[in-house]
C-alpha cells in the first residue's frame, strides 16, 4: 500500500467566512471528516506547522483515496502530494543504480 505526504495549507482566496459562528461551524464540519479519515485509517496522522494556516498529513492508501481527502477540502485547503519511499526500498534502489552505472562505466572503459 502506498504512503503519502501532505503538505497542506489554507487557502486565503477560498470563500472563508468572516462570522465567527459560521467559521466554527466550517471548522467543526472539517474535524469532523477529518476525525473520520483517522479512525478508518486512510490517515495516519495529521499536524499544524506553527503558524496555524497550514501542516501536513500522512496516509495511506491508493491515489484515489488520497484524491478523495484532498478534493473533500477544496477550496479551503490546497494540498501538496509527495509519495513516500520507504528508507530501505530507496537504499536497494539506489545500491542497484549506482552498480549498474558502475558496470556500464567499466564496459565504457575496456
Amino acid at each position: 500500500m502506498a504512503k503519502y505526504l501532505t503538505i497542506w495549507r489554507a487557502n486565503p482566496s477560498a470563500p472563508w467566512p468572516i462570522d465567527p459562528a459560521a467559521a466554527t461551524q466550517l471548522n467543526e464540519m472539517m474535524f469532523a471528516r477529518i476525525d473520520e479519515w483517522l479512525k478508518s485509517g486512510i490517515i495516519l496522522e495529521l499536524g499544524y506547522f506553527p503558524n496555524g494556516l497550514s501542516g501536513y498529513v500522512i496516509s495511506s492508501g491508493e491515489a484515489k483515496d488520497l484524491f478523495m481527502t484532498d478534493f473533500a477540502q477544496y477550496p479551503w485547503i490546497e494540498t501538496e502530494v509527495h509519495e513516500i519511499i520507504d528508507y530501505e526500498t530507496g537504499k536497494e534502489i539506489s545500491r542497484q543504480v549506482l552498480k549498474a552505472r558502475a558496470e556500464q562505466m567499466a564496459a565504457m572503459k575496456r
